[in-house]
């Protein structure tokens, strides 16, 4: 893997992934017309509006994965649009993001310590349309939707074969806060119960009571990709960063190692999630 360097957050210079999606819209458009089709044809072809087809090939908006798929069949593009797919994809993410989606995509590690709300890679599509609507300034809708499609899509890592080691370290308190409202956090809830029965993902509740907290500086995470060393992630405030220096990341990966000793274990940190969700707690 080519090594990432460390780099502050977006909004320093233009967005690449701008001209990504107009190179990608160009390709789109040629494979089209060569195809003999109007946008509207193409469309109806595809299962989309012609203002759709229209917004893909001026860069407007991004081709979701299954209409890149059908495209390269349907315009005879012999594998160039669907070679394109992944990196479509990742212009969902912010720019800040991207280098880190581009690593977790291949980790055979993946862990992770959430002080605040409940980890993106595990969040329900109510519960992560609730994280980007409460944030300010509020963004158009359907910005929000994009950013909710590009989060669920983290929910491949769990599919992977073979599969990644996962682990997750959870403030008890962000488990408690009914962001949307009490059935968004049921719903969320019930779904680290059914994550957590996973074999290779350990789920950890760090109860509020715990006096000696070797998370205070804030979240982050550690991921491994195959073959490569442990790189970490820093995200905070609508900016994020790839750390590779050993002797940083040597130093997240010794705290994360206390933050689990200092949790639940996996098994009482289920049982504890059963409990929140019985109103035992």
């Amino acid at each position: 893997m080519t090594r990432i360097p460390e780099q502050a957050g977006a909004g320093q210079r233009e967005d690449p992934a701008d001209e990504l999606l107009r190179s990608f819209g160009r390709q789109f458009k040629i494979f089209r017309e060569k195809a003999g089709l109007t946008q509207a044809e193409a469309g109806q072809r595809l299962g989309y509006g012609e203002a759709l087809i229209a917004a893909v090939e001026q860069g407007r908006r991004i081709a979701r994965p299954e209409l890149i798929e059908l495209a390269d069949e349907v315009l005879d593009a012999g594998g160039v649009l669907l070679a394109r797919k992944k990196e479509v994809s990742r212009a969902r993410y912010p720019a800040f993001f991207r280098d880190a989606a581009r690593i977790e995509e291949e980790a055979v590690e993946f862990h992770q310590y959430a002080p605040l709300v409940v980890p993106g890679m595990l969040q329900t599509e109510d519960y992560a349309r609730t994280m980007f609507t409460v944030r300010r300034p509020r963004r158009a809708d359907a910005e929000i939707e994009q950013m909710v499609l590009a989060r669920l899509a983290r929910h491949a890592l769990f599919d992977r074969k073979p599969a990644p080691t996962l682990s997750f370290v959870i403030e008890e308190a962000a488990l408690q806060r009914p962001f949307g409202g009490v059935q968004v956090l049921r719903g969320q809830l019930e779904q680290l119960l059914l994550v957590g029965d996973n074999p290779n993902v350990e789920i950890q509740v760090m109860p509020t009571r715990v006096t000696d907290h070797a998370g205070v500086d804030g979240p982050f995470t550690l991921m491994t990709p195959k073959s490569e060393e442990q790189v970490g992630y820093l995200e905070s405030q609508g900016s994020g960063r790839v750390i590779t220096d050993r002797e940083t990341v040597r130093g997240f990966a010794v705290r994360y190692g206390i933050l689990r000793a200092q949790a639940l274990s996996p098994r009482e940190s289920l049982c504890h999630i059963e409990k929140l969700l019985q109103g035992e707690l």
